[in-house]
């Protein structure tokens, strides 16, 4: 792991990764992991000298069931408050109306959660564009829409640091948008790529990559931009 904030833990999930941010005795967890991430944030928390009780708040980039799965689980065991995006509450409970191409998506969501006996989470404070957030030095929440119609980003002005979710994926070398079979309004990822680009942070991570690196993923930015956008 290279160029992160201290007090960073990304811990590897079934599908991507859940972000500990570790603020003193208190945390919070940026989305939840889906299939087996429990033991993994409670080894975590073990090493750090924390517990259950010490996450105090859960950010959702988005309800999709990879970053949403162990939503009511964690807020059982913890009591942490959910903060997210109105529009996603719909995809948290399995309601989204998929359309065309995006109907894989809601198969696979559908066969997703009677593998893994899902129980719909709830958020308990909306957020909006904009909203100061109270942890970690000060969390702002960056309404970053096209993967879903509702999904944001945390921005920590204090470490000049994005959390950008789904808004692009790494793996290896190679730098792209979520395929758009998952994206139900990629129509809309420009302008959320413009509003990265006018934030210019000195560092990403995304949910979904290998080998974080907060200075090259915030390349990642630009060289997507120019692969998808900068002709049109």
């Amino acid at each position: 792991m290279k160029n992160l904030p201290p007090n960073l833990y990304p811990l590897t999930a079934f599908l991507g990764h859940v972000h500990l941010l570790v603020d003193g005795d208190e945390c919070v967890l940026i989305d939840t992991g889906m299939l087996g991430e429990l033991r993994f944030i409670k080894n975590q928390l073990h090493q750090l000298g924390l517990d259950w009780t010490s996450i105090k708040a859960i950010l959702l980039t988005h309800g999709h069931l990879d970053h949403a799965g162990n939503l009511a689980a964690l807020v059982k065991i913890t009591g942490a408050k959910v903060y997210g995006h109105p529009e996603e509450q719909i995809h948290l409970e399995g309601k989204f109306p998929y359309r065309g191409v995006n109907r894989v998506c809601g198969w696979l969501e559908a066969l997703g959660r009677g593998v893994v006996r899902y129980k719909p989470g709830a958020i308990d404070e909306f957020v909006q564009d904009g909203q100061e957030l109270p942890f970690w030095g000060g969390l702002q929440v960056i309404h970053l829409p096209g993967h879903t119609r509702g999904h944001c980003g945390y921005y920590s002005p204090k470490h000049d640091f994005l959390f950008a979710g789904d808004l692009f994926l790494s793996y290896f070398c190679f730098h792209y948008l979520p395929p758009f079979i998952f994206s139900n309004c990629p129509e809309r990822f420009k302008g959320s790529y413009e509003k990265v680009r006018d934030l210019n942070p000195s560092g990403i991570l995304p949910a979904h990559y290998i080998n974080a690196d907060g200075r090259r993923f915030r390349r990642s930015i630009d060289i997507i931009w120019q692969r998808n956008f900068s002709r049109k």
